[in-house]
């Protein structure tokens, strides 16, 4: 079947999509008319909004940041794919992917289709916390997260892959892959209900899983063409603008206050505040070590390490973020910034991935995930999931291994549906 048909087939069932009638969202209006909507469903509303709204902001930090590594001549359809991909992801997210993420049920969610039949919307939506802010604000910080997993993917096959996959993918992503995979692992799902998995704001569920989504693509693709010498050894392509690239990295680092902070759902409780200050310690961190790795091993001070150290640091204290202190957030990006270095160094001899995104989502993402079984604290453990503390704190392997159990799932899963 040729590509043009099956994304003309792609682009009719979006259209099918939107021509299925829906119910009015009338709850929370007529609540608010009736005297019977507490202060606190507005509050956090606007906090889980305003959250949002930072996190779609990355979108414009994954252009930068894929436009700085490209060579020129290939800068311009960057935005286009990003473009494309974030509606196609708001339309089936809207659909279909919000229900499998978040509604109830142990393997894949089954209520909440077009944002319908999901309850009393006065009433907290425990599968997300304590936050009675309302269905609809949900539902769009949850999204733009499903879209942040997409741009992973897509960073790492630039200059190499055909305009009409991406609406392909974009649409099996968006509305099975990213939302049975993060339902099982922070929608209440099986791995966090049964197993016990902590992942506060996605170091797996968000991160892992288009690091593997884009490892399942490279894969299949191959190397951009003069990557590889006659002897195997890899060449270097440089990007055409760091300075864009830079730009990319600090507009990330902003986003990631909507990403972890955001994800308690909650302005009132003051937690928020409290995740602000691990997240950014975790990336100072490193930044640091990224820096010192890089310096050590080739005696010069690498940009794009730096900006990869923030990354890979950022995406490790997004699992453990709202369990640990501070001085546990410092050791979590230092490792990641050191790990970082070195996988795109190791990676880069059999895979060409140009901006360093299996290294920066996927390596991080796996130690971030795993350091909440050595870090966690008891104090903290309960909160917005059910696991346990860490071995620092208990002395047991138990919680580590729910955690490494939830990394080997999630991989399969989204390696074998990618």
């Amino acid at each position: 079947m040729k590509l043009r048909t099956i994304t003309g087939a792609g682009l009719l069932a979006l259209v099918a999509l939107l021509v299925v009638p829906g119910a009015a969202f009338a709850d929370t209006f007529n609540a608010a008319n009736a005297g019977r909507l507490p202060d606190s469903v507005g509050i956090n509303s606007i906090w889980v909004i305003v959250a949002g709204l930072v996190v779609m902001f990355m979108q414009a930090g994954f252009a930068f940041l894929e436009i700085g590594f490209s060579r020129g001549k290939n800068a311009g359809t960057v935005i286009a794919k990003i473009l494309m991909n974030f509606s196609i992801a708001g339309i089936m997210y809207w659909a279909v992917g919000f229900a499998f993420a978040f509604g109830a049920g142990k393997f894949m969610g089954h209520q909440g289709f077009f944002l319908r039949d999901f309850g009393d919307p006065l009433q907290a939506f425990p599968i997300m916390g304590t936050s009675d802010a309302t269905i609809e604000a949900k539902w769009f910080f949850q999204f733009v997260f499903c879209a942040v997993s997409l741009a992973i993917v897509w960073g790492t096959t630039l200059e190499r892959i055909k305009f009409g996959v991406y609406a392909i993918y974009a649409v099996i992503f968006s509305a099975l892959i990213y939302p049975i995979a993060s339902h099982w692992v922070f929608g209440g799902g099986w791995l966090q209900e049964s197993v016990g998995m902590q992942d506060f704001a996605g170091s797996t569920a968000v991160h892992l899983i288009g690091a593997v989504g884009a490892f399942a693509v490279l894969l299949q693709l191959g190397p951009r063409r003069g990557k590889y010498g006659p002897d195997g050894k890899p060449r270097p392509i440089p990007g055409h603008n760091m300075p864009l690239f830079g730009l990319g990295v600090i507009i990330l680092w902003f986003g990631w206050f909507g990403f972890n902070p955001g994800s308690t759902l909650n302005a009132l409780d003051g937690r928020f505040t409290e995740v602000v200050v691990t997240t950014q310690l975790a990336a100072c961190a490193g930044v640091l070590l990224a820096l010192l790795t890089a310096r050590l091993r080739t005696k010069t001070f690498d940009i794009g390490m730096a900006g990869n150290g923030a990354i890979a640091a950022l995406v490790a204290i997004t699992a453990p973020s709202g369990y640990v202190e501070p001085w546990a957030a410092v050791i979590i990006g230092a490792v990641a910034g050191v790990l970082v270095v070195l996988s795109v160094y190791a990676i880069d001899r059999y895979i060409d991935d140009p901006v360093g995104a299996l290294s920066a989502h996927g390596i991080a993402g796996i130690w971030g995930t795993l350091s909440c079984g050595i870090f966690t604290n008891p104090d903290l453990a309960s909160y917005n999931g059910v696991g346990k503390a860490g071995i620092l704190y208990n002395g047991s392997f138990h919680q580590l291994g729910a955690q490494a159990l939830g990394i080997v799932v999630v991989f399969a899963f989204v390696f074998v549906f990618s």
